[in-house]
């Protein structure tokens, strides 16, 4: 007897605006458990005080998970000043103070050494695992946690406002892995004084604006069919970075079905000379028919293999 599913095969991505007060994995629960959908990922972590774009993958979206999370991202983040915590954040406790307020002037000018590839040390409370273990959990029982320096990209870092001396409203577009409680931590260092982030946004993952966002109440709601047909996104929304190759019938009947693509007639060479200009260093493409997502899958010489098959 065929095994009974559990939830409706829905494929694409809803784009949350999550609340503060909830974590990540619990707020993808609640859209999960309120589409009744069978399989759900999201992508990229956001911290429980932490509000702004969680996209949700359903179905064979999951499988383009990693590339929302490597999509550049956007926050905006206001920083208090005089009180370093021991989660960088307001969650923490104060662990050191300093009477130094900061103004414009000085802050506006410590920020270009923040831009480019940058060396940076996460916080001690956070989800990176040291001999096995997440950081959180050994800072928790109160020793020290040792994470090595690692390296991230910060495309822009700006000064929006100081609505007073205790607080200053940034925004920062970075790449992968940037820890913006780091940020403040470190700017407030620079600037000879302490500091930890009070409130962090979201602003943008990848292409996923809030433009196109919906808060957890309003989708809740709403009815199951109606927020399917009017918020969900395609697979590929994810994949806007990634050059796309047209296949013929029985091209995507072979990538399919787990088999690599030669592409060897005149014709097949045009179609990959046009390409090339734009594939990646890895030579990934979302291979597409009718205009369909079929697979991710890379290009190798005169070769289409496939990466991950997207069954819809």
């Amino acid at each position: 007897m065929a095994r009974k599913r559990k939830g409706e095969p829905i494929h694409g991505w809803i784009v949350l605006d999550k609340p503060a007060g909830m974590t990540s994995t619990q707020a993808l629960s609640k859209v999960r458990r309120h589409l009744n959908a069978e399989k759900a990922g999201h992508g990229g972590t956001l911290d429980p005080i932490a509000t702004g774009i969680l996209p949700i993958a359903l179905g064979e979206a999951t499988k383009t998970v990693s590339y929302a999370m490597d999509g550049e991202k956007t926050y905006r983040f206001t920083v208090a000043w005089g009180a370093r915590t021991t989660t960088d954040d307001r969650e923490g406790t104060a662990v050191e103070t300093s009477a130094v307020r900061p103004d414009a002037e000085a802050i506006r000018a410590a920020l270009p050494g923040f831009l480019g590839f940058v060396e940076q040390i996460p916080p001690q409370y956070c989800a990176l695992k040291i001999n096995g273990e997440r950081a959180y959990d050994i800072a928790r029982e109160g020793e020290v946690v040792d994470i090595a320096p690692r390296t991230v990209r910060i495309d822009r870092l700006e000064l929006i406002e100081i609505p007073d001396a205790d607080h200053a409203v940034l925004e920062v577009d970075c790449g992968k892995g940037t820890y913006v409680r780091s940020i403040a931590r470190d700017l407030a260092e620079r600037l000879g004084t302490v500091g930890h982030i009070r409130d962090l946004r979201r602003l943008r993952v990848g292409s996923f604006t809030l433009d196109g966002a919906i808060s957890l109440d309003d989708l809740t709601a709403m009815e199951q069919g109606a927020a399917v047909e009017r918020l969900l996104l395609p697979i590929e929304t994810a994949l806007d970075d990634i050059p796309a190759l047209a296949l013929t019938d029985a091209e995507a009947h072979r990538l399919k079905h787990g088999q690599t693509v030669a592409l060897l007639t005149r014709q097949d060479r045009e179609r990959l000379t046009a390409l090339r200009g734009d594939v990646g260093g890895d030579g990934t493409v979302i291979a597409l028919f009718g205009g369909k997502p079929v697979a991710l899958a890379r290009v190798e010489g005169a070769e289409v293999r496939p990466v991950r098959v997207l069954n819809l």
